[in-house]
């Protein structure tokens, strides 16, 4: 096989992704089949084979562009739909089942849109009767919404999450009316030997990890367990990878490479059946795991592997690495947007990169230096790209899996995989895994032990890009031939000094930095300047016990103060979260409130400066006990020079009316109230303090319609700049004196969307 035929494919492969992908966004679904057809028509002509990566690219590109047909319509966001739904995936989390579900059939409202292009939802079983089971059918009722999530600083990309998933909506089951059972799940080899390991007399943590390592049922681990490997970079030994899929490949080759040698002493060597033996127990092995994406990754990795190896007619190692990524992207384009791709790819072509030209190991010192060196100059590599990915860093994993791999691999994988070959023989089948669970305790006792020595990193954010960029300097300067040992030490120095380069600029004083995350139906607004950091509201908590403050930092973060406006749980919902994670000097609450943390009253004509920057708060009176508990909400004024910020909590039209006294004159950042209810925001307010700016913090698709058309059509007639956090994400400004506020939203809109 040529070059030319693996690179192309995988570039045309690559191609049709990103052009559906963007064809979708900008929501010209029209746009892509036209594209395709006029230049396969002209280049067609003159170059077949251009046409043939034309077409290939195409039908990737008609895949993908599925995706975005398939989305839930917004109009049906919020509606009951009556389904006939298959139950693929079931994980249990904070004692609610998340199913995912195969839409087979789908019902909406009749004057609603249609429906019948839905396919894959991920939804929330709130109810303890009913147990749902892999591969169930039920006729149910769902609300659902569009595959939408919060946009924050540093954050994790859930809405990225569910498209490169291939989920089109997410919501929950509808109690009312009750779902029905269709058919009961048939028998599945895979269910079967995950309920054979409950049975067993092994611990708990020996039958997740063995669920894991062999079933490629990862979802049996628990959080403790995924943290532990997350903070030691070992992710990579339980995950169905092309090692454990490679392992069995190898296993089953060995064996049959014996046996032909057996059966044919003269001529063994020449005998191609183990090789193909070989290649059905990878494949065999990747549909036991469910043929999951890193699965299917793997086994076609591994076929590719086993070719190369094998020497028949066989491509190089850049051609298979080519060829890989384009079946790859064929049988599954949406793993473009996977990170495991990439990290699996660049993992690979480094190998190749650092092998090439090198005679194989010999002997055990040989297989030891190799495994050594390899994991020398791959540990700085993946750790750029892991920065890259998901922002933090593993100190300790390159020495960890110095030890994790070789014990992984070669002890607790093989002893897994023999207690299933001996399960037939009652107390035999044991044996093997017994000397699992002992090499598993060693092994989670050096995952311990790493943690407590050097736990999690998460790199500020002016040293991350530097570090990462550092990291693969490194790997380049060590990995490739022919690099001046000046230029490899160099580079050892440079990573080694980056932590302590100069700390990112303090914030002058006189500025404000201000930040309203997207948090859903709820506020959360963070106010900092050079020594002062304050929280106005904590987010809400939703039914699942998910706070989303507790993904926006890591733990322990320090607060001078943190005020919440009042006790509703879209307000308050993340004060557990704070008291648990993160150190707070002082609290401020309404009287009247029940917080039960120890808090001081906000009481109208308390005021205090910091760092050049003025707070007032405006509202409640004191001792007045008769008001609801929106319009107790804490107001509160902040000025930096001549700019204004308003946060009215959930005061309703009454209140404001009482502010417009202490406000003198227009504001320049208004938090509209009660996330734009038509409570507040009335009239009078709004022409009188004529904001230039106002946000929105609302939940998208809100069943509550937040903001009111009334109050987006007031501001409008005042030419107010309106932003929003369920269209904008996450809105980062910045007061400073004698400047304009300029706004930076971390979801850009397509279509030039009217601000002002």
């Amino acid at each position: 096989m040529g070059q030319g035929i693996a690179m192309p494919a995988a570039l045309a492969a690559l191609g049709g992704s990103l052009l559906a992908w963007w064809a979708g966004g900008q929501g010209g679904t029209w746009l892509l089949p036209l594209v395709l057809m006029m230049a396969g028509l002209s280049v067609g002509v003159w170059r077949p084979r251009a046409l043939v990566w034309l077409l290939l690219g195409g039908s990737v590109a008609f895949s993908i562009q599925q995706e975005w047909v398939r989305r839930l319509p917004v109009g049906l966001s919020g509606q009951d739909i009556a389904v006939h739904a298959k139950v693929t995936a079931v994980q249990q989390q904070s004692g609610v089942q998340r199913l995912r579900l195969s839409i087979e059939r789908c019902t909406a409202p009749a004057h609603l849109p249609r429906c019948d292009q839905l396919n894959s939802v991920r939804v929330s079983a709130y109810d303890h009767e009913h147990e749902y089971v892999v591969g169930e059918r039920w006729q149910m009722t769902l609300r659902l919404r569009p595959p939408y999530g919060f946009i924050n600083p540093n954050t994790f990309d859930y809405e990225q999450w569910l498209w490169r998933e291939g989920i089109h909506a997410t919501g929950y089951i509808r109690p009312d009316p009750a779902p029905q059972q269709l058919t009961h799940a048939s028998p599945r080899l895979r269910q079967l030997a995950s309920d054979f390991l409950a049975q067993l007399p092994l611990e708990a943590r020996t039958q997740r990890w063995l669920a894991a390592l062999t079933l490629g049922d990862s979802e049996q681990l628990n959080q403790d367990d995924w943290a532990l490997l997350n903070a030691t970079g070992t992710t990579h030994l339980v995950v169905i990878s092309g090692l454990h899929v490679g392992l069995v490949a190898s296993f089953v080759l060995l064996l049959g490479r014996y046996a032909a040698r057996v059966v044919s002493p003269t001529n063994w060597r020449l005998r191609t059946w183990p090789w193909w033996l070989a290649g059905a127990a990878a494949v065999g092995y990747a549909v036991l795991a469910g043929l999951a994406p890193p699965a299917m990754r793997a086994m076609i990795m591994t076929l590719l592997g086993l070719w190369v190896l094998s020497g028949r007619h066989a491509p190089g190692p850049w051609q298979a690495w080519w060829l890989a990524l384009a079946l790859v992207l064929i049988v599954d384009p949406l793993a473009l947007w996977r990170p495991g791709l990439w990290l699996s790819f660049m993992a690979v072509g480094w190998l190749i990169i650092i092998w090439q030209g090198r005679s194989r190991p010999r002997g055990v010192k040989g297989w030891c230096w190799a495994l050594l060196r390899s994991q020398l100059l791959l540990a700085p590599l993946m750790a750029a790209a892991v920065l890259f990915a998901f922002g933090r860093v593993a100190p300790t994993a390159p020495l960890i899996n110095l030890v994790a791999v070789p014990w992984v691999s070669s002890v607790m994988v093989p002893t897994a995989l023999l207690g299933w070959l001996l399960s037939p023989l009652p107390f035999v089948g044991l044996v093997p895994w017994w000397v699992f669970e002992q090499a598993l305790a060693v092994f989670h006792q050096l995952l311990v032990v790493a943690v407590e020595a050097a736990p999690l990193w998460q790199p500020p954010a002016h040293l991350a890009y530097p570090l990462a960029g550092s990291l693969v300097l490194l790997s380049l300067c060590w990995g490739l031939p022919a690099v001046p040992r000046w230029l490899r030490v160099g580079a050892a120095v440079l990573l080694v000094t980056i932590p302590w380069w100069p700390r990112e600029q303090a914030i002058p004083p006189g500025q404000l930095h201000v930040t309203v995350y997207d948090v859903g139906q709820g506020q959360l607004i963070e106010l900092r300047s050079a020594n002062f950091r304050l929280l106005y509201d904590t987010g809400p908590r939703f039914r699942s016990g998910f706070m989303p403050l507790q993904s926006l930092w890591p733990p322990g973060q320090d607060f001078d103060q943190v005020m919440v406006s009042h006790a509703d749980t879209d307000h308050a919902g993340g004060v557990d979260a704070l008291l648990a994670d993160h150190q707070v000097a002082q609290w401020w609450a309404p009287a009247g409130e029940s917080l039960s943390i120890p808090s001081q009253r906000c009481e109208q004509g308390q005021r205090w400066q910091r760092d050049g920057i003025t707070y007032r708060i405006l509202w409640p009176p004191s001792g007045e006990n008769t008001l609801s508990s929106n319009d107790r909400s804490c107001v509160l004024a902040v000025y930096a020079g001549e700019h204004s910020l308003l946060i009215t909590g959930d005061v309703g039209r009454q209140v404001e009316r009482q502010l417009l006294p202490q406000l003198n004159g227009n504001v320049g950042v208004l938090v509209a109230g009660h996330h734009g209810s038509g409570t507040s925001s009335g009239v009078q307010f709004v022409r009188e303090t004529q904001p230039h700016h106002v946000v929105f913090s609302a939940g998208r698709d809100n069943a509550f319609r937040h903001p009111a058309d009334d109050v987006v059509r007031r501001f409008r007639q005042q030419h107010s700049c309106l932003w929003n956090t369920a269209q904008d994400g996450a809105l980062k400004f910045t007061l400073i004196p004698q400047q304009p506020v300029t706004f930076q939203p971390l979801r850009a809109l397509a279509g030039g969307h009217k601000r002002c």
